[in-house]
């Protein structure tokens, strides 16, 4: 009975939500121009727009973001401390994540003020804020790419040479992008795994030496390693490495 009266209460509202006949094939979020002639997709395709880019939105926004730099230097820290079981991968996650949000919040504030505040006021159309809005993004993502990077990128994707590096397709610039920040994350990892690695090399020599060939080296190499990146306030220097990487945009 509980149900039936939820029903009955809730029937108004979709009745009145629901579109009347003919108005569903005027709406109109997605369309593609050729020879300056614009033709809106059917519903049936716009929704299989919208759903397939809701599954991808995570993944998208990740890799347009510095989130992949951090997350793999902070991993590569973690296995050069010998920490695998005392920093969680949540842990190295969450911080990727703040470290993120710190970073990318100049470009979501332009975001929001350039495209989304005028799209809800209904002064530009959704295709008008998502080129605002990717100029933004890409302005960002190209600040951070190595000139080599995108050359070899638009050369795969048959691009010709252009003056301005802008003018290359967004997905050229956000491959150009998550490969130049796969690069450097690399880069700044082996900087921080030479010291420790230095301090492995260092203990299982002094125990080989020592004829303590049963003792594994991580027993002591550990608590030296973890003292070592207490004392030169590894955290701070690690974090200011990382923002301080990022050219402004």
């Amino acid at each position: 009975m509980m149900r039936r009266c939820r029903w009955s209460a809730a029937l108004p509202l979709l009745l009145a939500a629901w579109p009347e006949p003919g108005m569903a094939a005027s709406i109109g979020l997605f369309e593609s121009t050729t020879d300056g002639v614009s033709t809106e997709f059917t519903v049936n395709t716009q929704i299989l727009i919208i759903m397939t880019l809701l599954g991808l939105l995570p993944v998208l926004v990740l890799m347009m973001t510095s989130f992949t730099r951090f997350v793999i230097i902070l991993a590569l820290l973690r296995q050069a401390l010998g920490l695998q079981q005392g920093l969680p991968n949540r842990v190295v996650t969450g911080v990727a994540l703040i470290l993120t949000l710190l970073v990318m919040r100049p470009v979501g504030e332009e975001i929001w003020v350039t495209a989304l505040e005028p799209y809800n006021r209904e002064a530009l159309t959704l295709s008008e804020a998502l080129a605002v809005g990717e100029q933004s993004i890409s302005r960002f993502m190209l600040a951070q790419t190595h000139k080599g990077a995108l050359a070899q990128i638009a050369g795969l994707a048959g691009e010709g040479a252009v003056t301005d590096p802008s003018e290359h397709g967004f997905f050229v610039k956000l491959a150009a992008f998550v490969l130049s920040e796969l690069k450097t994350a690399f880069q700044v990892g082996c900087m921080l795994f030479v010291p420790f690695l230095v301090i492995d090399l260092v203990v299982s020599s002094v125990l080989m030496a020592m004829g303590m060939m049963m003792l594994s080296p991580l027993v002591i190499s550990l608590p030296l390693k973890l003292l070592l990146f207490v004392l030169v306030d590894g955290w701070t220097l690690t974090v200011g490495t990382l923002v301080s990487g990022i050219q402004p945009y």
